[in-house]
């Protein structure tokens, strides 16, 4: 049995204080209250009110998971209810999602969890996904792993480098500003990966050279012609619910003319594809 206790709140409201960089007089600034309360606080020598764990954890920009731990350590009952997206409550929202990635296509778009696993996609994902394996698929794609994996589409980057340490500062970053153990190990994980040198050995013109202007490029080699793209994410507004507040929708775009015509062309072929598997499952 594990007798290990969980943390008292005001260690974890410390934690997330340094966590985010502010000293006490900092936090006590921004959250209208005396720096001698905050530190009653943080020491054990004052139970916080609920609404004041609310509040700090508002302040401190706190994930909605880790308020409801907060509010627990407090010995009170969480706030923000946490439910399964296939549930009736969440109609509404896979609804929408189902819309934004549908309206989408052909462009690929995927929806994540907070650990960055893909829970949906449209067809043009699953176009841009047809050669990775299915060891990286199954059950559920992780977009690290799918990205920076050997097998993945790492193999087919030309600018593998850079997308790598794109990517690694991006979860690196997450790790920090949450805390998550689990979002931790994934980065020991895929920072192992063999870290390849860039595979443009030819480059198309000078042009094509130059970085994006609004982010990092995803530039994947094809039999039909190099590809690039770049992608933005969207998150809901004023979630309420602890699995809203951690779902995001990324959406790639294409940053040329020739990589439109290529998607267009890889999705129509899916779809074909698709449409020729489901008949002959029906003979």
């Amino acid at each position: 049995m594990d007798t290990r206790r969980a943390p008292a709140v005001g260690v974890l409201l410390r934690d997330w204080r340094q966590r985010r960089r502010l000293s006490q007089l900092a936090l006590a600034n921004y959250a209208e209250t005396s720096t001698r309360h905050l530190s009653y606080l943080e020491t054990g020598r004052a139970r916080p009110s609920r609404a004041m764990v609310i509040h700090l954890s508002t302040v401190l920009e706190i994930p909605l998971r880790e308020r409801n731990a907060l509010l627990l350590a407090a010995g009170y009952a969480p706030e923000y209810r946490e439910s399964d997206l296939d549930d009736d409550y969440m109609r509404s929202v896979r609804f929408a999602l189902d819309t934004m990635l549908k309206s989408h296509e052909p462009y690929p778009a995927f929806v994540i969890d907070r650990f960055w696993n893909v829970v949906a996609s449209n067809r043009g994902m699953t176009a841009l996904m047809d050669e990775v394996p299915a060891h990286l698929m199954d059950p559920r794609p992780n977009v690290f792993r799918l990205v920076l994996h050997p097998d993945g589409l790492s193999s087919r980057l030309i600018n593998r480098g850079q997308v790598r340490a794109y990517f690694l500062e991006r979860l690196s970053h997450q790790v920090i500003s949450t805390g998550d153990a689990d979002l931790r190990a994934l980065h020991d994980e895929v920072v192992r990966y063999p870290a390849p040198k860039d595979s443009d050995e030819s480059p198309p013109d000078a042009d094509a050279m130059l970085p994006s202007p609004v982010q990092v490029p995803l530039r994947i080699r094809t039999p039909d012609g190099d590809m690039s793209m770049f992608s933005t994410m969207a998150t809901f507004g004023a979630p309420a619910d602890v699995t809203l507040s951690e779902l995001a929708i990324e959406f790639f775009y294409p940053l040329d003319e020739f990589t439109d015509r290529l998607i267009h062309r890889l999705v129509e072929h899916e779809t074909r594809s698709s449409d020729d598997r489901a008949d002959s499952s029906r003979h």
